[in-house]
């Protein structure tokens, strides 16, 4: 008998970003196992980073189906644009935190009390009308839901109660109930309830609760009391058989990813400006570099520091496969836990990629926590609290000598155990 597997995501391929690489990774090497994957992916979503290099990752083993969602952004953009705001109108200002419009602060309360657990809940009811049809016509009795957005767990909630027989996994990539998202939409007390309450429903429902770091193991278990399987991010080997690592004239100090109101790169950036008043040679050579979304709040502070606007670039976001030469060039690659709330149970998919290219990694945030640990154990690198400006300009320092005196910064990667492949392998073992 075939092994069928219909995975529900929200982000799919030509969306980018780290929300989708998760599951494309894993449907990539679906097909190596045995598997035959099946993914339930919005038609029309509304998605605010495009990535068209990822669709190459799709395997043909793979089937994919694109079914229509009906999602209020759209209301809210013809609102916006009635009221003179059309030029700033997209789903990212509903949590921006940037001064806010009021008719912009009313909207986001709105979309935190009313819409629970997400704007997304629109595509619950019929989805799940047509997927059990679609579950049965195709004789696939394992499903995979993973949010956020987490009214996709709804999905496989519904699925669950109307097929028991149905073998459900719900994957967390972020918490729900707890998350730090809902302080930006300004949830309230009841909307809480309500998420709490749906949270509880989903977890004891499914027959596996899946998460990505050991920290939010042990905070799903508490909260379920039951057992949560830990399935971390990583890297594929396939995106750096073709990286090359060079010294380049500059030395880069490359963060990859957004940089959104929670995350704040500040407490580093003071760091590298005393440092480069201090360091003559430094300043000279240094060079930090955002790729990616950036808040407009952290751009702004750097372009009104005279020193900082001249040591810093920003550049736009690129596919992923351009982002492989991104790394290549980079004598340093920063990791920004400072402002996330719970930053000490941040495992982002970039900091796996970052230990793929085998370069020096500095992180910034929570000295005891789930990515601390993986600089220390992978030794590739070492996590320092922000407020340790000391700290941080030592390690800049060491490594400033090293690439001064042309010495590759970069070591033999390895680790091979955060590969998607061998992750795969042990969501395999989950499968079966």
């Amino acid at each position: 008998m075939e092994k069928k597997v219909l995975i529900i995501t929200y982000y799919w391929p030509p969306s980018g970003g780290s929300g989708v690489q998760r599951w494309l990774k894993f449907v990539k090497y679906l097909p190596s196992f045995g598997w035959k994957p099946y993914v339930f992916t919005p038609e029309n979503p509304s998605f605010a980073i495009r990535d068209e290099s990822l669709l190459k990752d799709i395997p043909a083993e793979a089937n994919v189906i694109h079914f229509p969602i009906w999602e209020p952004y759209e209301a809210f953009f013809k609102l916006s644009g009635l009221l003179g705001s059309k030029k700033s109108a997209k789903p990212t200002d509903l949590v921006s935190g940037k001064k806010k419009s009021l008719f912009q602060k009313i909207s986001t309360w709105i979309r935190g009390n009313f819409f629970i657990p997400d704007p997304r809940v629109f595509w619950v009811k019929p989805s799940v009308k047509f997927l059990l049809r679609y579950l049965q016509e195709n004789d696939i009795h394992t499903i995979i839901t993973t949010g956020p957005p987490h009214s996709v767990h709804l999905i496989g909630l519904k699925l669950k109660q109307k097929q028991p027989t149905l073998k459900w996994f719900a994957d967390f990539r972020d918490p729900w109930s707890d998350w730090g998202l809902l302080d930006s939409l300004m949830v309230g007390s009841i909307a809480r309830s309500f998420h709490k309450k749906l949270e509880a429903q989903v977890m004891r429902t499914a027959d596996e609760v899946i998460t990505i770091t050991p920290f939010y193991v042990r905070k799903f278990e508490k909260l379920s009391g039951r057992k949560v399987q830990l399935l971390t991010n990583g890297f594929d080997e396939d995106d750096f058989k073709n990286l090359v690592v060079q010294r380049h004239e500059r030395f880069i100090i490359r963060h990859a990813g957004i940089v959104n109101e929670k995350c704040d790169p500040r407490p580093f950036m003071l760091a590298v400006k005393a440092l480069s008043q201090e360091h003559t040679a430094f300043r000279a050579a240094v060079q930090v570099d955002f790729v990616g979304e950036v808040h407009p709040d952290f751009r702004a502070f750097v372009l009104n520091d005279d020193v900082l606007k001249g040591i810093t670039t920003f550049t736009s976001t690129i596919p992923h496969k351009q982002l492989m030469k991104c790394y290549g060039e980079s004598a340093i690659l920063l990791l920004v836990l400072t402002g996330y709330k719970d930053g000490e149970g941040f495992l982002p998919g970039k900091l796996f990629e970052y230990l793929a290219t085998g370069l020096p990694v500095l992180g910034v945030g929570p000295e005891y926590g789930d990515a601390a640990a993986l600089l220390k154990t992978t030794g590739a690198g070492a996590m320092i609290d922000g407020e340790k400006t000391a700290a941080i300009n030592t390690f800049l320092l060491q490594k400033f000598e090293t690439w001064q005196q042309g010495e590759s910064v970069a070591q033999p990667a390895g680790f091979t155990e955060y590969s998607r492949r061998g992750i795969t392998r042990t969501l395999i073992d989950l499968l079966r």
